[in-house]
Formats: C-alpha cells, sequence, structure tokens
C-alpha cells in the first residue's frame, strides 16, 4: 500500500503502470484529480487495449468539495439504423457478439472526459492531458503478458473481424511480450483531438471518420447518432449503512446491484469474522439476491418500469436479507453476464476524488479497428435481445445494459473512499470483498485487495457459473461453503477470473492510501 503523508498533493491507480504515471504526470504539472483521470483514461486505451478502448463506453463518480458526489453517464445508444428488422434481414437470429454488427452503439468514453472537464473545470490544455496516450501510440508501448494471453485465446474468432489483425497479430501470431506496439492511426486520432478539441470525436472530422468507415462496414450507427450523441451529469444512487453512505451509478449500470450486496450483508452479517464461512457465504448471498433484481429490472432507465431507488429502502433492503439463510446457499444460476474492463482512481490536494471505469465490454470488444482513425470499438450493444417483451430489447437510440459501475463511499469517520474492479459479474462482488474487509472489518487497504477473493457466475469468457474461489482462500472455508451447498470451483492464487481491483482512501487530515491488484500490471502512484 502506498501512503502520501505531509502535505499531499496527490495519487492514482490503475491497473497499467503507464497509465499511473500518466495521471501522477498531470498532477505534478498542476491538473486536478479530473484531469487526471481523463490522461489515464486516454493512455490506458492504448497502452491495455485489449480491457478498453477509445470506442468505449465509461462512467464517473466524482467527489468535489464545491459539488459533493456526481456521476457521469457516459454511455452511448444503440445507432438509429438498430432495428430488430435491421438484424432479421441480415439472417441474425440474435445479435452477433463480434463484428461490425456487434458494434451497434455510440461509444461514449470521450463524451465522459469532456463532460468530467466542464463539470469541474482545469488548468492544463488538452493536449497535455492526451500527449502521454499519443506519444505511445505514436512511439510504441511494451505488450504486456496479459494481452498476449488474450489474444492467443480470442484469436479465432477475432483475427477476420475488420482491422483487428493488423493491430494486433504479427505473422498470424499475437505479438510477443515485451515488444512494442504502435497504433499509427490512432496517434493521428489522439493528436487531432489534442488540437481540436475532444468535441472532434463526434461532431468535427474524426467523426466524420468513424461514421463514414462504420457505415461501410454496415454497422448501424450513423453521423447523427454521433453528433446528437452527449455525456449526461446524474445524480448517483446511495444508502446508508454502519460504515457509511455509499454511492454507485444510476441504470443502465449494476449500480444497484453493487450497492444492494453491501446493505444486505451490512444487516445479516451479525459476528462475522473476516474472510471466514460467514463473511463469505453471506456476501455470496447477498449477491445471489441483488442479482435476482439487476437481470430482472436493470436496462435503459428510461425503458425501466420500476424505481432503482426502491431496492433501496429499509424495508426492501429487510425483505431480501431475510430471504437468506444463514447456513445453507440459494440454488443457482441466474444467467451470468460477461463483461472485461478497467476501474482507476484518482486523488487531488484539493479534496477531490474520482472514481471512473470504462471499457470495450468483452475483450477488444467487437474486435472491429477501424483503419482510418485506429479506433477500436466496443460490442456492448451485443448485451441487447431481439425479444420485444424483454426489458433488454433492441431499439433505436436505446442505452444498453452495463455492468460498469464505479463505486464511492463516505465513511462514518469521515474518510472517502474511492475502489472498483473489472470483469462483469464480479465487478460489485470484488467491491464488496474489497469494501468489506477494509471498511466493516478493519484491513489494511492493500490486504483487502491483495486477500483472495471468489466469483460467482461468469467472467473472461468461460460459461461457468459455479461458485469459483482463489486457491489461497482457508480451506477450512472452502469446505463449509461447500457443505452449505455453494457449487466451489477452486481457481488459481492470483486469478484473473476475479478482476482487477484497487481503491484509494483520504482520511480526514488530507492523507491518501492507495491500493493496486498484484492480479494486474499496475500499480499505485503519489506525490
Amino acid at each position: 500500500m502506498l501512503k502520501s503523508l505531509h502535505a499531499p498533493r496527490g495519487m492514482v491507480t490503475a491497473p497499467h503502470h503507464l497509465a499511473s504515471q500518466a495521471g501522477l504526470a498531470v498532477l505534478r504539472d498542476g491538473g486536478n484529480a479530473v484531469e487526471a483521470m481523463v490522461a489515464m483514461a486516454s493512455t490506458i486505451a492504448v497502452v491495455y487495449p485489449h480491457m478498453n478502448a477509445i470506442g468505449g463506453d465509461g462512467f464517473w463518480l466524482v467527489s468535489d468539495p464545491a459539488k459533493g458526489v456526481f456521476g457521469i453517464d457516459a454511455c452511448g445508444r444503440s445507432g438509429s439504423a438498430a432495428t430488430r428488422d435491421f438484424y432479421r434481414e441480415r439472417g441474425c437470429a440474435s445479435i452477433p457478439s463480434r463484428g461490425p454488427l456487434a458494434a451497434n452503439t455510440v461509444a461514449g468514453a470521450i463524451s465522459g472526459w469532456m463532460t468530467a472537464l466542464e463539470s469541474v473545470g482545469g488548468r492544463l490544455p488538452v493536449s497535455r492531458l492526451l500527449a502521454d496516450a499519443a506519444w505511445y501510440a505514436r512511439n510504441g508501448a511494451p505488450v504486456t503478458g496479459n494481452q498476449v494471453t488474450y489474444t492467443a485465446k480470442f484469436q479465432a474468432e477475432l483475427q477476420d473481424q475488420p482491422g483487428f489483425a493488423g493491430a494486433y497479430l504479427t505473422g498470424g501470431r499475437p505479438h510477443a511480450a515485451g515488444g512494442l506496439q504502435r497504433f499509427p492511426a490512432l496517434a493521428a486520432t489522439l493528436e487531432r483531438l489534442s488540437t481540436a478539441g475532444l468535441d472532434d470525436f463526434y461532431r468535427g472530422e474524426i467523426g466524420a471518420a468513424l461514421a463514414a468507415e462504420l457505415a461501410k462496414l454496415d454497422s448501424p450507427v450513423r453521423a447523427k447518432d454521433l453528433r446528437e450523441h452527449r455525456a449526461s451529469v446524474v445524480r448517483p444512487l446511495a444508502v446508508r449503512i454502519g460504515a457509511g453512505e455509499l454511492f454507485n451509478m444510476t441504470p443502465p449500470t449494476q449500480g444497484l446491484a453493487s450497492l444492494m450486496i453491501l446493505a444486505i450483508f451490512d444487516r445479516i452479517r451479525g459476528g462475522a469474522k473476516v474472510d471466514g464461512f460467514e463473511h463469505v457465504h453471506g456476501l455470496v448471498e447477498a449477491t445471489k439476491q441483488a442479482f435476482l433484481v439487476r437481470n430482472r429490472h436493470v436496462c435503459d432507465p428510461a425503458a425501466m418500469k420500476v424505481d432503482p431507488w426502491s431496492f433501496l429502502t429499509d424495508a426492501a433492503l429487510a425483505e431480501r436479507a431475510a430471504a437468506i439463510d444463514p447456513a445453507r446457499a440459494r440454488p443457482w444460476p441466474e444467467p451470468p453476464v460477461q463483461g472485461d474492463t478497467v476501474w482507476m482512481g484518482a486523488a487531488d490536494s484539493e479534496g477531490r476524488m474520482v472514481s471512473y471505469i470504462q471499457s470495450v465490454y468483452w475483450e477488444f470488444g467487437s474486435g472491429v479497428v477501424l483503419a482510418d482513425t485506429g479506433v477500436g470499438w466496443q460490442n456492448r450493444g451485443s448485451s441487447f435481445l431481439l425479444d420485444p417483451a424483454s426489458h433488454l430489447a433492441l431499439e433505436p437510440g436505446r442505452k444498453p445494459f452495463h455492468t460498469l459501475n464505479p463505486a464511492l463511499a463516505k465513511l462514518a469517520d469521515g474518510r472517502t473512499m474511492v475502489y472498483g474492479n473489472m470483469g462483469g459479474d464480479g465487478q460489485p462482488q470484488s467491491q464488496a470483498a474489497v469494501f468489506s474487509r477494509f471498511a466493516m472489518f478493519g484491513d489494511d487497504l492493500q490486504q483487502a485487495v491483495t486477500k483472495p477473493r471468489w466469483l460467482l457466475g461468469r467472467t473472461w469468457g468461460t460459461m461457468s457459473v459455479s461458485l469459483k474461489v482463489e486457491s489461497r482462500l482457508d480451506e477450512s472455508v472452502v469446505a463449509k461453503l461447500r457443505a452449505a451447498g455453494h457449487d466451489v470451483e477452486l481457481i488459481e492464487p492470483f486469478s484473473d477470473f476475479v478482476g482487477h481491483a484497487g481503491a484509494l482512501v483520504r482520511d480526514g487530515a488530507g492523507v491518501i492510501s492507495g491500493a493496486a491488484d498484484p492480479r494486474s500490471d499496475g500499480t499505485v502512484a503519489g506525490w
């Protein structure tokens, strides 16, 4: 764990060390936490491209001394041509998970960067914020072993997608770990955004180039969809528990599930000991209750038939808590959700803290890399269904369901915490593990991130819906979980299955502590 003492100027954490360094450099140059996050978000889109890209979506939670806690929804809507007939005419019984037909929503991430900067203000030009990302795209950054692993894993289904082989393969094989990878077209795009402004991605030369190539590839996203897109500032969902007040994002994200898990567990924890059976079983069973709600209701907020706040009332949470057997596992599964993402945190000397998450959904998203701009496009809209009766039914201009959810907490003792994770169903579960260990049971922050975690359901491409537990968890706890009826599957000690978590905490004296996940390629950087 890194701790900044004696008039701290700021701290950042990210799952790639070059992103952390980019954010820290902006803080050193006088930028604030939001500006540092834009630098990190742009850089990690270049150096960790299997997890995210500027052709994806993003969600922000910001704690600002003047404005309080607010959220930014930078989710792109489905294209104006994305109708059920559009897919049926192309012989699709469901929306493809890869390729141009999966690239069916606007990429919202950059609009979130714009809105965050407009909301808080800044000191540095956009050219400074994008400088590291543009440099790495132009001159190269080392390929991580993590990227090599997932390129090889999904090469068969991605190598024929437009632009993928040219970006991520050398001689028909994944780039070698440690070798430099360059993205000249993406570098030119970032350099153009540095001079023309971020809005150019939607309503300028870059936007026109994106729209033209998407149309050429038969994506249902059109130029007007890019022109009309805007991110929005939202009031985040919140719930109060014994440890303090928790905040998370509104639908279409699964932020509601993250809040419900911790709020339900807070009501049933009793005399649980950290990482004991009652702790793990309680969080897993709370997860099931939260996922029952998420899977039935969460979608584009304009299409929801229930108020998400109604599930966060004392009565609703008490009812969910009462449905949990403290000794037996509820039969499972529910339909699992897949997704791959990066979470990052930033804090500055003025007391501002940022929790941010950015994604292209599956590894490499749609697999499409647009040749003219170098932008890899997300496949978030593949989560839509062609069933008109479903709450996830595809309609033009609709927001897709999102696993993304950045977390923030105002603890009862005056500390502020930003934390998060990647990985579909695993995001709220790892958030619950990290937060409960730190804020409920008193673990050291780095210890809370490093200790063994678990995952109920599917992520990282696996179809299994078992309770996956890192083999470092105490054997006696694993035995009790199995005896209680959990379908336990042991996984490797530091597994990507449970994602890459991180956290920052600021105390009342302004001291900042940070943690990065040893499962990732990331680090904490402070000044």
